[in-house]
């Protein structure tokens, strides 16, 4: 019998892509959601290069305009799915102070969680799919969908990006492996630190990060497209049909665009002007690294720590009375426009706390910190290739290491600082991690991958309602074919084994 995958394609593109890759490789049914655009619509109705069995299109279903709440079917949905909706909302970028274009009520969210809990309800019951193919999910309505396929036992297939760079892994859980083992029983290769060192720089992370972000929204040309087809071409159709896109009038996008140049500017100024440059003489220190705001790594990934500055006070109030927190901003928090002046400033008044440039080497921070504390980052992962401790907020894949500790309580972040900051790290435990990575992961430039089809379609990621050919996307299928066809190879594997558990 073959298999029913359902994918969740957005203008990510890249699950439409890897169901091209995967039609003639697999037997079954294809199935699709898509959280698309009016303009690329046309396209994807009319397209013949994936066989799409059905295909529904989350924004004709999904709408903000006040009805009646059922809240029987929201308390039977909750408790049959084992959902809280109310976690999901209240982190949505789109309906918080995040977004500067439109204020949603209460009841107005509470009519599209409704509309997309009977959509995904009626889904699932119809096709009652054995995969689950995505990317990470980034907004609530995404997340949503794969949070019930996980409650149902669906089998997730999520690509998501190894903590080493240029990698990926297939999972069901974001930077989780599925069959996770015993680190004692991983062989290690007795690398040094030193050694570890030159590994880890060998898959920069950061490095991939800050290559993308120097890329993105980086072409004035482009810019200037994207601007034209905006106020000239496009009918801008979404303000009425997609609610993500509310209070999105072509005169306020314009005017938002020019203000945002002139506050990320401003902010820069700012934080060039007051933050360090240089590491500041501390005998003792422990390293924060701000994360990207807003992003999933936070709203989604740590739901309960999405105030940076707040989790900055709850450190600097449990820190040892000889140690001194250092902070540093985030390089690619300039996609965002810098962070406010009046963030920087409140940092910069906290007690014992110093705030760096984001141009401050990671590598020395590392080095000479005693223990490194992150929300939902990497730096807790890379801070042991260094052979110190961490901290983190969140249940990360890398919690399998001894050297890092989760806070499952704030009330309990002076004691588990203490506590880690007596922690030994052994290079062996480390070496063990990254052969057990290397044995669940392949090399994928996800990043590459996103630069691709923003500069193919997006016009350098300026606009994403666009329209697309069918040509075109021909053409974007054979240039990506070589990548994907080895993709699509791993997903084969990763099929085949969860049929077998």
């Amino acid at each position: 019998m073959g298999q029913k995958i359902i994918f969740w394609i957005s203008g990510n593109l890249f699950s439409y892509v890897l169901a091209n890759s995967l039609q003639n490789k697999i037997q079954g049914d294809f199935y699709a959601i898509l959280d698309i655009t009016e303009r690329p619509k046309n396209f994807f109705k009319e397209q013949k290069l994936v066989n799409f069995k059905k295909s529904w299109y989350f924004h004709d279903y999904v709408n903000s305009n006040t009805k009646k709440i059922d809240f029987e079917f929201l308390k039977f949905f909750e408790k049959k799915y084992h959902i809280d909706l109310w976690l999901l909302a209240q982190n949505e970028r789109l309906f918080n102070h995040f977004n500067e274009y439109y204020e949603f009520s209460s009841t107005e969210i509470l009519c599209i969680l409704q509309d997309e809990c009977k959509l995904y309800h009626g889904i699932l019951e119809e096709i009652k799919p054995n995969f689950f193919i995505t990317a990470e999910t980034a907004l609530h309505h995404h997340h949503l969908f794969y949070k019930m396929c996980r409650s149902l036992g669906v089998k997730v297939l999520m690509l998501n990006q190894s903590k080493f760079g240029y990698h990926c892994l297939i999972s069901e859980e974001l930077h989780k492996l599925d069959n996770s083992e015993n680190l004692n029983e991983i062989e290690s290769k007795n690398r040094t630190f030193k050694q570890l060192q030159i590994y880890l720089k060998s898959f920069n992370m950061q490095k991939q990060l800050i290559d993308h972000k120097n890329q993105f929204l980086s072409s004035k040309k482009e810019k200037l497209k994207a601007a034209f087809q905006l106020l000239f071409i496009s009918k801008n159709t979404n303000i009425k049909n997609n609610f993500a896109y509310k209070g999105r009038t072509k005169t306020r996008v314009l005017l938002k665009e020019i203000f945002f140049s002139l506050r990320k500017n401003r902010n820069q100024k700012f934080l060039d002007s007051h933050s360090n440059y240089k590491i500041p003489k501390s005998n003792n220190f422990i390293y924060f690294p701000l994360h990207q705001d807003p992003e999933r790594v936070l709203l989604i990934g740590s739901p309960f720590y999405t105030n940076q500055l707040e989790t900055i006070r709850h450190i600097a109030k449990s820190l040892p009375i000889d140690y001194t927190l250092f902070v540093k901003e985030h390089p690619t928090q300039s996609i965002r426009g810098w962070n406010e002046i009046d963030f920087y400033k409140s940092i910069i008044k906290i007690p014992n706390v110093f705030l760096l440039h984001p141009s401050v080497s990671n590598d020395e921070l590392l080095e000479k910190c005693s223990l490194t504390i992150t929300v939902n980052g990497t730096a807790g992962l890379e801070a042991a290739f260094y052979g110190k401790p961490s901290i983190i907020f969140s249940d990360l894949g890398y919690s399998v290491l001894p050297s890092v500790h989760i806070l499952n309580s704030i009330l309990l972040l002076p004691k588990l600082i203490k506590k880690a900051l007596e922690t030994k790290v052994d290079p062996i435990d480390v070496d063990r991690y990254v052969n057990l990575i290397e044995k669940n992961s392949f090399e994928f430039d996800y990043f590459r991958f996103i630069t691709a089809y923003q500069n193919y379609f997006y016009y350098g990621g300026h606009l994403i309602d666009v329209e697309i050919t069918n040509d075109k996307m021909k053409n974007f299928l054979e240039e990506e074919k070589p990548l994907f066809e080895k993709l699509a190879y791993q997903y084969i594997q990763k099929i085949l084994s969860k049929n077998t558990n």
